[in-house]
């Protein structure tokens, strides 16, 4: 399933998958991700899950390029893992005070605050990858008629909770953070926990997400629990 396995500088693998954003290549990108993991491949240090890429680092006292690469080409991939994904429902709250960019989005895309809430609400979105910032979950796929490019000028600060969307793709801000994307509407769930060490994202890459429309009295209700 991996296409190319090339050497990244002196201490880590470049599994290459395609050129293809989509489901299907991205679960080879898990099945792999989750089996090395399982199977903790002597020397491995970290490994770094994305659309259609993995890094693997690790350390040169315990492996080598050669003698990795050939482990990662024989394993046997299991294929069950798909079973253990979640299915996760995310409030989301679109009062003006949120929906940061709907105007731009009204615009560009010439369609009614209302038409772009409900086509986004329609689909279930998938989980790529999470990155950037801890815990922020990659999703998609968008439809085509709610597609936008990012804004021109990025924002300094992006409210933790804010659900951003662009191009294909749409995440949540698990903290206050700098951004660039459009921002549809904020939600009250915290996405990231520090405090749970063996499992602080709330959305893992192969979960699925579906979101549901809340009124800001619901929301500040569960902000404030």
């Amino acid at each position: 399933m991996i296409k190319n396995i090339v050497n990244l500088g002196d201490a880590a693998i470049y599994c290459d998958f395609g050129n293809e954003v989509d489901k299907e290549t991205n679960l080879k990108v898990i099945k792999y991700f989750k089996n090395i993991k399982d199977k903790k491949l002597k020397g491995v240090t970290n490994l770094s899950p994305s659309y259609n890429k993995l890094i693997i680092t690790f350390n040169l006292n315990e492996t080598s390029f050669d003698k990795l690469s050939l482990d990662i080409s024989n394993l046997n991939i299991k294929n069950e893992i798909e079973n253990k994904y979640q299915k996760i429902n995310i409030p989301l709250c679109c009062d003006d005070e949120y929906s940061l960019d709907i105007s731009r989005l009204e615009e560009k895309l010439s369609k009614s605050k209302s038409e772009i809430i409900k086509t986004f609400l329609s689909k279930t979105y998938y989980c790529y990858m999470t990155g950037f910032i801890a815990g922020m979950p990659f999703l998609g796929d968008l439809s085509k008629s709610i597609m936008l490019d990012r804004l021109e000028t990025p924002r300094v600060k992006v409210p933790k909770g804010s659900i951003g969307l662009t191009e294909q793709f749409c995440n949540i801000y698990s903290f206050e953070s700098p951004g660039g994307w459009n921002i549809i509407g904020n939600t009250p769930v915290k996405i990231f926990n520090s405090l749970s060490l063996n499992k602080p994202n709330l959305i893992n890459p192969g979960d699925e997400v579906f979101f549901y429309e809340i009124s800001k009295k619901e929301y500040l209700k569960v902000y404030n629990e």
